[in-house]
This record gives structure tokens, sequence and C-alpha cells, in this order.
């Protein structure tokens, strides 16, 4: 039988050992595959983390990474605005957001349709590369959605002949630190839950 004193160290050497390794759990999920210059940036869809893809757009079209951005529509609305009378969908928010940081509207295309995750936005590019002869596209994107979606467009579009990239949010913008997402809801749902999408899109697709 343990004694309560093991017991102690036994639980509290587990403690440390998750909170040593919780970190490089979080990290692995993060990827960037810059490119210098590409057709396009692409903005995710993430409702309640919107602003933080739509500022780190902003900030590569400001610098000339690519001269358009394409943003998606997943049909989620932000919830009742008193000041507005109304309950705006995300997807104008987004909008709002890019030409507030200095994006020109003439800039934006809201791709046409809705959507409902990162394999439908894929198939939506498909489409607007035959469309418009994209040679290259950035991914813009949260920090723990990053290897994911990377994984998924290069899946859906390997038959294109398009060089795709990604670029995240730092996390700590709107989603939680690496070493304390564990802490929050919020962060087991990022981080845990992102493990989960990414084993069912691998089986998937």
């Amino acid at each position: 039988m343990i004694g309560k004193p093991r017991l102690i160290l036994a639980s509290a050497s587990l403690v440390a050992v998750w909170v040593l390794c919780s970190p490089f759990l979080a990290k692995w999920l993060i990827v960037e595959k810059q490119l210098d210059h590409a057709d396009a940036l692409m903005v995710l869809s993430g409702s309640a983390v919107y602003k933080e893809r739509t500022r780190t757009a902003a900030e590569l079209y400001k610098q000339g990474v690519a001269p358009r951005i394409f943003i998606t529509d997943d049909g989620q609305r932000s919830g009742w605005s008193q000041a507005e009378q109304t309950n705006p969908p995300y997807v104008v928010l987004e909008q709002r957001e890019l030409v507030a940081n200095g994006v020109s509207p003439d800039a934006i295309t809201v791709l046409p349709g809705k959507v409902s995750g990162t394999g439908d936005e894929a198939a939506k590019l498909v489409e607007e590369i035959d469309i418009r002869a994209l040679n290259s596209v950035v991914i813009v994107t949260s920090a723990y959605h990053s290897r994911r979606a990377l994984w998924t467009f290069e899946r859906i579009l390997s038959g294109k002949n398009v060089d795709i990239g990604v670029s995240y949010a730092p996390a700590g913008i709107g989603t939680p630190k690496p070493w304390s997402w564990w802490m929050g809801f919020r962060g087991w749902q990022m981080v845990a839950g992102e493990y989960f999408k990414f084993a069912y899109y691998r089986l998937y697709y």
C-alpha cells in the first residue's frame, strides 16, 4: 500500500511533468511557412478570434506580401449589437476590421457561399484558383490551427501546382499562451480539441 507522503510526491511529480510538457503539446500545433510574395492572402473563418486573424492579414497586406485578401463566410453571427440594433455576421466584422487596419475595401473578396470547416475553405480556394489562375496563396489563421490548416490545404490542393504558405496570429492575442493553455476551458478547446480535429482530418482527407 502506498503511503500518503509517497502519494503526494507522486502526484506532485505528475503535475510537474505536465507543466513542463504541456507547452510542447501546444507548440507542436504551430507552424509557419513564409512566402515573400503571393497572389493572395486567405483569412480562415474563426468567429470569436476573427480580430487576431484579420489584423495579422492586414499587416501582411501592408508589408506587400499580397495585393488581395480572401475571406470566407461560416454563417456565424457575432451577437446582438445594441448600438447597431442588429446581429451582424462575423464576415461583415472581418471586412470592417481589415479596412480599419489599413486594407483597401477593393482588395477584399468574400468568397461565395457558406463554409463549414477548414476542408470547405480549401475547396472554395480550389474554385478561386481555377477562376483567377492563382499561383500562390498565404493562409492566415490562429496559431494552434496553423498545422492542420496547412496540411489540409496542401492535401486538397495537391494537384493544383499552387504554392501554399501559412502565417498565424501569435498566441496570446485571442488565444491562450502555450505555457498556460491548460489552465482554462478555452485552452482545452483550442489545443486538446485541435488534436482531435487533426486526427479526424487525417482519417477523412
